[in-house]
């Protein structure tokens, strides 16, 4: 059994708010984007889902879209809050379509890879 840590704290320094229990996310798949020495992707950032990020993330070789039975993975769905690695996220930025996001739900490891006035520009949830 993985163990995470339950004191985890969002990108405002406040207590790590759920991201989506039905579909179930995160790393750990607990619903929250919590993150630990083993998550190397940095799955920490709560997105609220777009047709125009999931086609970009499909157009760079990750489609979210696409259910993995095996892994109980039904694929993300425009208008679903899911934990998204941070480089992906960067990435969508850079390409001028990053989803908002839920910055109650984003993990603090996500200002080693974006400044907080960033993410707040995309926060759904301020």
């Amino acid at each position: 059994m993985i163990k995470v840590d339950k004191d985890a704290k969002n990108v405002l320094g406040l207590p790590l708010e759920p991201c989506s229990l039905k579909p179930l996310t995160g790393y750990y798949r607990d619903g929250y984007c919590n993150s630990l020495a083993d998550n190397l992707g940095k799955h920490v950032v709560c997105i609220y889902s777009t047709k125009e990020f999931l086609e970009f993330s499909k157009s760079v070789g990750n489609d979210l879209t696409k259910p993995i039975p095996e892994m109980d993975f039904e694929g993300v769905k425009v208008g679903q809050s899911w934990c998204l690695s941070g480089y992906r996220w960067l990435e969508a930025y850079q390409a001028g379509v990053a989803p908002p996001i839920f910055i109650h739900a984003t993990h603090k490891k996500m200002l080693e890879l974006v400044p907080l006035d960033i993410l707040k520009e995309f926060a759904l949830d301020l």
